[in-house]
């Protein structure tokens, strides 16, 4: 029961931080004029507070906000805990511990995802577009959680 409320608890973080920021990127995007000014930098550090990674930021980079330094530490920075290769270094854990030895489907989107982030750059990640890297991140996690629930909560083979 543990190892399930954990799993839980990292994918709904992992989904959270990616909605965060997509809002943030897409949304909240100001104009041309205004980027780099400071309603942009209010926006973007109260954004990190929102994560607790305003001070993780200022600790590892100690320079200026920028939506490119966020995207890697939001995304691609396993030493920040509410990061999503994080949350996928953790989820992965447990599925492994879950599925054992056993090929799953489970454990096979588990690991993609885990792969993604962990041989994953911010500039290819740029060069894709944040908000379609982060909405594929998304889809990704969904399909995990049907999985995880196929598989550990609700098997098909299960007899009433």
């Amino acid at each position: 029961g543990y190892s399930f409320m954990r799993l839980g608890t990292f994918m709904e973080r992992a989904d959270n931080t990616a909605r965060i920021l997509d809002v943030k990127y897409h949304t909240l995007l100001p104009s041309a004029a205004e980027v780099g000014g400071a309603v942009d930098y209010y926006q973007w550090s109260a954004m990190l507070r929102s994560v607790s990674g305003f001070d993780s930021y200022r600790k590892i980079y100690r320079d200026v906000i920028t939506p490119l330094r966020v995207a890697e530490l939001l995304i691609l920075r396993d030493d920040m805990p509410r990061s999503l290769h994080a949350c996928m270094n953790e989820i992965h854990g447990i599925l492994d511990a879950l599925c054992g030895n056993r090929a799953t489907e489970v454990a096979r989107l588990g690991g993609e995802l885990h792969a993604q982030l962990h041989y994953g750059r911010t500039d290819q990640i740029m060069a894709t577009g944040l908000h379609e890297y982060l909405m594929h991140f998304l889809e990704g996690i969904d399909q995990l959680g049907g999985e995880i629930n196929r598989e550990f909560l609700v098997p098909a083979d299960r007899t009433v």
